[in-house]
């Protein structure tokens, strides 16, 4: 997994420095990011090892902890790593996106260096340098409460992490060819379960992990496929709902539940069946093409296969996206718990806080110049050569791009599709309203970096200023990525209280990748450190802004 060691450091602030408490602990790591063959579906297929492995080493920390991972990339091509659901508090130079940051070039290595300020819960990393999610080069991140902070459930037996999602056959090289002529790369070809795909059946299988009878178990699992929804259920279990992307929740329990693209849960599994292999099934939902997998969990010293007769899959029609709608609608915010608390004083009242910005965004799926192009509000973001937030630092972002080429509202009648940079400027520390209208077909998730924000609503047809008389305005989920139904709308808040550059993307990696997505410039006025870190001093400069005198540096 890469060496790991713990050291308390104190730093001052210089231009590329990072001012952290004493007691906050460093974890350290060294990843050599590599080709090698792997097979979920079992067809041999060339992968991307962090260290050899496919899923990538987990990392295991504490709420504010330090994080410096130093990645080496032997790949043929340039590659970087985000941290979905990291915060990045006054840190948006660590974020990992195209926008942020210069890939990190073949043969070379970045140290990232981020603290996991103020925050509990299940989140993931992955690649967002061309199709390199299809290929691995991602796993677990999992942050734990401090051990003064009580947690609303006694500790589990032990703690186990499932990547899981929908998987392609074909290399990402030729999934990126396929996309860069203009085509989509259609149908996925499975499911896999860390790394693995099960049937009903299969002789001499390892389990994916091991209970034994009477204890209690965390099963911490996220969605990382490139564009399909899926149910999970445990065949003879309950789940017992605790975490939603870092948030305590009431603790309802469900016989399956829903788990879309982006989006990590935790739940509680209690070993109170007959000491024997039962099926973890994972299926695919709201796709006429059903997928489905399964993998072992076997009970220590028991005796007897699982049985074939698996625990049915919820509804897949009109029924199934209503049925999921209640399911999202039952989880709620744990208010009680004591936890790392990410948001600004006093958002447990979010809803008696005026909205200062709405913004309506309405996905599209468009062809330009006979190639496949996906929108919001008519615009497609293209990534330049030039990350966006280096352009706005160096003073030059009138060479790479223009701000609110999207409008806060989309165009009533069609118009021609704008191919650029999209960057939303936006106000520091306005409280903001996000609407995702989806008139497609398809279900879609959005993921908003920099930030959690509240979900107050998902409901089907068209949003109208009228709806927010059905919003949660108490205790919705504070989290990092929403689902909008086909034909439905998702409605968010947040206080933009994080100066930065953030990616808002589609989770549908075919559909970031061909344009659906924008960033949020989110700039203090006060050019002060008390909201925003200088850009540090190991950052790989490239496009316009190589060789340009630096800027003069933040001060408190």
């Amino acid at each position: 997994m890469g060496r790991m060691t713990f050291v308390a450091l104190f730093l001052c602030f210089s231009a590329g420095a990072l001012m952290v408490r004493a007691e906050d602990p460093y974890l350290f790591f060294e990843w050599k990011v590599t080709y090698g063959t792997i097979a979920p579906l079992g067809v041999p297929q060339q992968g991307i090892l962090i260290n050899g492995q496919f899923p990538g080493p987990n990392i295991n920390c504490t709420s504010n902890n330090n994080i410096v991972v130093n990645v080496f990339n032997q790949l043929d091509e340039p590659f970087l790593l985000t941290w979905n659901g990291v915060q990045h508090r006054k840190n948006s130079w660590q974020d990992g996106t195209l926008g942020t940051m210069c890939p990190i070039l073949p043969g070379t290595n970045f140290t990232y260096h981020f603290q996991v300020k103020d925050q509990i819960g299940s989140f993931y990393y992955f690649p967002t340098t061309g199709m390199h999610k299809a290929a691995g080069a991602m796993g677990g991140l999992q942050v734990h409460s401090r051990a003064l902070i009580p947690v609303p459930f006694d500790n589990p037996a032990d703690e186990y992490f499932v990547l899981l999602g929908d998987w392609y056959n074909k290399g990402h090289k030729t999934l990126k060819k396929i996309l860069d002529s203009g085509r989509s790369i259609g149908r996925p070809d499975g499911i896999q379960i860390n790394a693995k795909s099960g049937k009903v059946g299969d002789k001499a299988v390892e389990p994916l992990f091991t209970m034994e009878s009477g204890k209690t178990y965390r099963y911490r699992l996220c969605n990382v496929g490139m564009k399909t929804s899926v149910n999970f259920r445990l065949q003879g279990h309950t789940l017992k709902l605790v975490e939603v992307e870092g948030s305590h929740t009431v603790q309802n329990v469900y016989d399956s539940l829903d788990l879309h693209v982006g989006q990590c849960l935790s739940v509680l599994v209690t070993a109170d069946q007959a000491p024997k292999d039962y099926y973890l099934v994972v299926s695919s939902r709201f796709a006429q093409h059903q997928l489905r997998s399964v993998a072992i969990i076997r009970y220590v010293n028991g005796n007897g296969q699982a049985s074939p007769e698996l625990p049915p899959p919820p509804p897949n029609n009109t029924e199934g996206i209503a049925w999921s709608m209640n399911q999202f609608r039952s989880f709620r915010w744990n208010l009680t718990a004591s936890a790392a608390r990410p948001n600004p004083q006093g958002s447990y009242h979010y809803g008696q806080i005026n909205i200062t910005r709405t913004i309506k965004l309405v996905n599209s799926r468009s062809f330009v110049n006979g190639k496949l192009r996906f929108c919001l509000n008519g615009v497609s973001h293209v990534d330049s050569e030039t990350p966006l937030k280096l352009a706005e630092y160096f003073g030059v972002s009138d060479k790479a791009f223009k701000y609110d080429l999207i409008k806060d509202e989309p165009a009533q009648v069609d118009t021609n599709v704008i191919l650029a940079p999209s960057v939303v400027n936006a106000t520091f520390r306005n409280f903001v309203e996000i609407i995702f209208e989806n008139h497609e077909r398809t279900i879609q998730t959005y993921h908003l970096d920099g930030y959690s924000f509240f979900a107050v609503a998902v409901e089907p047809g068209r949003w109208s200023p009228e709806k927010r008389k059905n919003y949660n305005l108490l205790d919705a989920v504070s989290k990092r990525n929403i689902q909008v139904y086909p034909n439905s709308w998702a409605a968010i808040m947040t206080t933009l209280d994080n100066a930065g550059m953030w990616s808002l993307r589609s989770e549908m990696w075919e559909r970031a990748y061909l344009g659906q997505q924008l960033y949020l410039s989110v700039l203090s006025p006060e050019r002060s450190l008390r909201d925003e870190y200088n850009l540090p001093d190991n950052t790989p400069l490239c496009g316009i802004v190589r060789g340009l005198p630096m800027p003069p540096p933040y001060v408190i």
